[in-house]
């Protein structure tokens, strides 16, 4: 009969919700996933921002895997999936909602997870308040001239080896690689 390792930690139990939230356009619909603690005393809030013509469902895998130490939002950007429509659906617009959320969420800083079109709303956001965005993990980047250079390598690491689709990596794997960063010094 084998013994169990007396090391091995109990699994983490992360709890996965949906939500909406009024924003600047109406609402968001929010995916969300917290540590059993809450995720409120831990690391930096993750939001994670779709391609286009996708919505939060996107991450659905993935969300439970960042979740270990963090709260996430996954929300879908205006004028898709089930949130209300902006005038233009523009980046801009969709880093104003985004901004909003973090505001009614009373949070000071975030990290954010941008895929694609979501990238590009990333940088918008980061770029219009950069004292609210400390990181950001991009894949299928858009030009990032709008940051600082300075702060680029502080802010900005690159998914490029999952391709411009990050969806078809295992979701452990990619959430480990954005976790280690999240975590490093800034």
């Amino acid at each position: 009969m084998a013994k169990a390792s007396k090391s091995s930690a109990p699994p983490i139990i992360v709890r996965t919700r949906r939500a909406y939230f009024d924003c600047k356009f109406g609402q968001l619909h929010v995916r969300t996933a917290f540590p059993t603690t809450g995720g409120f005393d831990e690391q930096v809030t993750l939001f994670c921002l779709h391609p286009v013509d996708a919505s939060s469902r996107s991450f659905g895998r993935l969300l439970a895997e960042l979740a270990d130490v963090r709260s996430v939002y996954a929300p879908d950007l205006p004028g898709y999936g089930e949130s209300d429509a902006s005038p233009t659906r523009s980046m801009l617009e969709a880093a104003t909602a985004i901004s909003d959320l973090a505001n009614d969420l009373r949070l000071r800083q975030i990290d954010l997870l941008g895929v694609q079109y979501g990238a590009g709303v990333a940088v918008e956001l980061a770029a219009a308040r950069p004292e609210l965005v400390k990181r950001l993990v991009l894949a299928g980047i858009p030009a990032a001239e709008r940051l600082p250079t300075a702060q680029q390598p502080r802010l900005v690491v690159n998914l490029a080896a999952y391709g411009d689709d990050p969806f078809e990596a295992a979701a452990h794997s990619l959430a480990r690689h954005i976790g280690a960063f999240l975590r490093s010094s800034p």
